[in-house]
C-alpha cells in the first residue's frame, strides 16, 4: 500500500472509523469528518459507508420491523432552523407515522445541549431499554441520520437501524406521512 494512502486509512481510523470504511471514503471527502468520525459538513450528499452500530435498511425493512411484536421507535432527526433554544419551523415537516421528531441531533458537533436532548429523548422514547429497535432517518442522501445511529451505538444502544432513503424513500412507495412536530428542546438542557 502505497505511503499516502496508508496515512490517508490512518487518520480515518484515528477518526473512529473502521479501516474498510476508511477505505471507501472518497480521499476528498476526509475533509468533512471530526477526529471522533462524525459527518461534519456537506450532509446533503449520498452516504456511502456502512454505520458503525446500525444496520442499513430499505422501505420493505422498515415495513417489515414495524409488524414485529417488539415496535421500534422511529426517530425522525431532520433538521431545521434554531435561535435561543427555538426550532424555527418554515414549513410543515412530513414524516412516517408514530416518528418522534428530534431536530438537529444528526448534527456531526451538536453541542452539550442537543447531545443531552438526544440522549434524554432516546431514553425516555426506549423506555431506558438499550435493545429496542431505534430507527433513525432524515431525507434520502442525507448524513444526518448516520450520525445520530453512530452516536446512539455510543451511548449503548444496540438494534440501531439506520433509513437513508427516509422519508422521501417513504413517499416514493407511495405509503402515509404526518405532519410532524418537533419535540421541544427545553430550556434547562
Amino acid at each position: 500500500m502505497h505511503l499516502l494512502a496508508r496515512l490517508s486509512v490512518i487518520t480515518a481510523l484515528l477518526a473512529g472509523l473502521t479501516a474498510t470504511a476508511a477505505a471507501e471514503i472518497d480521499p476528498d471527502d476526509r475533509l468533512y469528518f471530526s477526529w471522533d468520525g462524525y459527518r461534519i459538513a456537506h450532509y446533503r450528499s449520498p452516504p456511502a459507508i456502512p454505520v458503525e452500530g446500525g444496520t442499513r435498511v430499505d422501505t420493505a425493512g422498515v415495513r417489515s420491523l414495524l409488524e414485529q411484536p417488539k415496535k421500534p421507535v422511529l426517530v425522525d432527526v431532520q433538521p431545521v432552523g434554531w435561535q435561543d433554544g427555538i426550532f424555527l419551523i418554515t414549513k410543515p415537516r412530513l414524516h412516517l407515522p408514530s416518528s418522534i421528531w428530534l431536530p438537529n441531533v444528526g448534527l456531526g458537533e451538536p453541542g452539550e445541549r442537543l447531545e443531552r436532548y438526544f440522549s434524554t429523548q432516546l431514553e425516555q422514547a426506549t423506555g431506558g431499554d438499550p435493545l429496542r429497535p431505534v430507527i433513525l432517518y432524515c431525507t434520502a442522501d442525507c448524513w444526518m441520520s448516520w450520525n445520530a445511529v453512530k452516536r446512539a451505538h455510543g451511548w449503548g444502544y444496540q438494534n440501531l437501524y439506520w433509513y437513508a432513503e427516509g422519508t422521501d424513500g417513504w413517499r416514493e412507495a407511495e405509503l402515509d406521512l404526518v405532519t410532524g412536530t418537533p419535540v421541544p428542546l427545553p430550556a434547562d438542557y
